[in-house]
């Protein structure tokens, strides 16, 4: 317990990562496929999933559960045009490639996000996963490699054709660039920035209650801090306070940086503040947007995060708000 304002105090689960992305070898044919014969390869599908070893999700090691990647030489003698290179990890290099599961795979119910079974393709000893329902129950290196290969899969399924004329893209950099076929426009992958803010009272350093909120779309009883993307022209301030005040009708100050964490659904970065704001104000939840806004107590929270407040379900283990509500928590006002 402190009494200094809060901090995040642990690595959002999908910032994580041990491999080094090399960028130079991007624009190195040469060495990168001398390299192919020996290099792994994460597979990926049309939705973002990606196979896992099945005993691993039924029981998590301690270090987290491995990608089930493939040797890259059971993909040709050299990269494919689809492929993408990810990086290097201990002197291996990793690439992505599109796949899908067998034909013939189980549909089988795991423990998601949410804390919610989710349905899962599994065959051949491994299971099919994907990132933002089981991305904090991987391993260091895996969520690494899965968050950029699922942020890479969205920006070329969403840039086949080229921004100014339309043409057709092809890709360049093995993943990391397109270039239009008919103006020649070259584009590399976007990310866009959207800020998430933990909102507490200004009791104390810390506050006494969060600003905690729903989307109507989401379970019943599911609550979490505001967040919104970042417009044209703004600064991350600005946006911090223009969503709270749209989302929730309630004016902001004493905004600062936490942290961030990549969230490629489909290219985003989440970009962490806290705020203050005078305690007990009134809520306003914006129209069709936010279906329920409240203050929440420290203790209320604590509750929910140990499982023992049946009316607040808090944000899953992969995103930045999780981390972001737990320190709270942890906090002395």
């Amino acid at each position: 317990m402190t009494s200094a304002p809060f901090q995040l105090g642990a690595l959002p689960a999908l910032a994580r990562s041990t491999v080094d992305r090399q960028e130079t070898l991007r624009t190195d044919p040469e060495r990168l496929r001398s390299r192919w014969p020996d290099a792994r390869v994460v597979v990926v599908d049309r939705y973002g999933r990606a196979p896992v070893p099945l005993g691993a999700v039924q029981e998590v090691p301690a270090d987290g559960i491995p990608l089930a990647t493939r040797k890259a030489l059971s993909f040709g003698e050299e990269p494919p045009e689809t492929a993408s290179f990810l990086g290097q990890w201990q002197d291996t290099d990793y690439w992505v490639v599109p796949g899908a599961p067998p034909e013939d795979a189980e549909v089988i119910e795991i423990e998601g996000a949410w804390g919610v079974r989710q349905q899962a393709p599994s065959a051949e000893g491994e299971a099919w996963v994907e990132l933002r329902g089981h991305g904090s129950l991987l391993d260091d290196t895996s969520a690494g490699l899965l968050t950029t290969a699922e942020a890479l899969r969205n920006w070329h399924w969403r840039g086949r054709y080229c921004a100014r004329c339309g043409g057709t893209t092809e890709r360049r950099q093995f993943g990391w660039a397109t270039q239009c076929s008919s103006c020649e426009r070259e584009e590399y992958p976007r990310t866009d920035p959207a800020v998430i803010c933990l909102v507490h009272d200004d009791v104390g350093v810390n506050g006494e209650h969060v600003l905690l909120a729903r989307q109507p779309v989401w379970p019943p009883k599911r609550y979490s801090v505001l967040a919104g993307f970042v417009e044209a022209g703004e600064s991350l301030e600005g946006c911090v306070e223009r969503e709270i005040r749209e989302e929730a009708g309630v004016e902001v100050r004493d905004i600062r940086y936490l942290g961030s964490q990549p969230w490629p659904f489909p290219r985003s970065i989440m970009l962490g503040f806290a705020a203050r704001a005078d305690a007990g104000a009134a809520l306003f939840p914006a129209d069709g947007e936010i279906e329920d806004a409240r203050w929440v107590s420290r203790a209320e929270v604590r509750a929910a995060f140990r499982g023992e407040n049946e009316d607040l379900l808090l944000p899953g283990n992969s995103s930045i708000a999780h981390v972001m509500l737990r320190a709270w928590a942890r906090a002395e006002a």
